[in-house]
């Protein structure tokens, strides 16, 4: 039997992660948003580390909730592109504030769960 109520508690604090590490803040004079994963990237070297260590909860959380291994990994993946972008001054920081991988990750995530809960619904008529 699946733990419905603390999948969507799962979720919820996923979405909570994604959003104040991407899309927290408003950019004063556009429609933009940034999080603190362009803000605290850039701090040179450290920023970028913990940002990534911060992102990873995310994709901790998926395997907790058995998401395939294909999917953890495109998950990972983004994670270390992430890292990876965001390690380069300036244009790193640029990268943090469009990419928003917390947000992708949340997506992918909520993506098989959905999933999951379509083939486990049951018709009672």
């Amino acid at each position: 039997m699946t733990d419905f109520a603390g999948t969507e508690a799962t979720l919820e604090r996923c979405r909570t992660v994604a959003t104040l590490l991407d899309d927290a803040i408003p950019v004063p004079g556009t429609d933009r948003r940034i999080g603190a994963d362009a803000i605290i990237g850039l701090l040179p070297g450290a920023g970028d580390l913990v940002m990534a260590l911060l992102s990873s909860y995310i994709v901790v959380e998926a395997l907790r909730l058995g998401v395939p291994k294909n999917v953890v990994a495109r998950m990972a993946a983004n994670v270390v592109v992430d890292f990876a972008a965001g390690s380069v001054p300036i244009v790193g920081d640029l990268f943090d504030a469009v990419f928003k991988v917390n947000l992708k990750n949340v997506a992918l995530l909520e993506k098989h769960v959905e999933g999951v809960s379509r083939e486990t619904d049951v018709d009672l008529d």
